[in-house]
């Protein structure tokens, strides 16, 4: 039994010692589960705390950005815009210039 076991990780030491000369010198690479990148359709982007209960949440899904306000008594969906990377801007309409302007 002893014996066994001194093998199995004998095998895997010298499995864990191939793959660190291979990384080393530059000939394997991992790059995680391809899988599991490609099936993300779901992504925070940015969170902006507005008071303890109440936050205001930049959500990628799938192909859409999602703003979402969020406080006790729920969830609000603020804006939705196509997602095109980085440099999306999402363009709300100011309470300042729209009614606090007037006054």
């Amino acid at each position: 039994m002893f014996q066994q076991a001194l093998a199995v990780l004998l095998v895997l030491a010298l499995l864990a010692a191939v793959l660190w000369f291979l990384r080393s010198r530059g000939l394997a690479h991992y790059r995680g589960s391809v899988r599991r990148k490609s099936t993300r359709h779901l992504e925070a982007i940015a969170r902006l705390p507005l008071t303890p209960q109440h936050s205001v949440h930049l959500v990628r899904v799938a192909d859409h950005a999602v703003l979402l306000a969020l406080s006790p008594t729920g969830c609000t969906l603020v804006e939705r815009v196509p997602w095109a990377g980085a440099d999306t801007e999402i363009a709300l309409p100011s309470p300042l210039t729209s009614q606090g302007a007037a006054q």
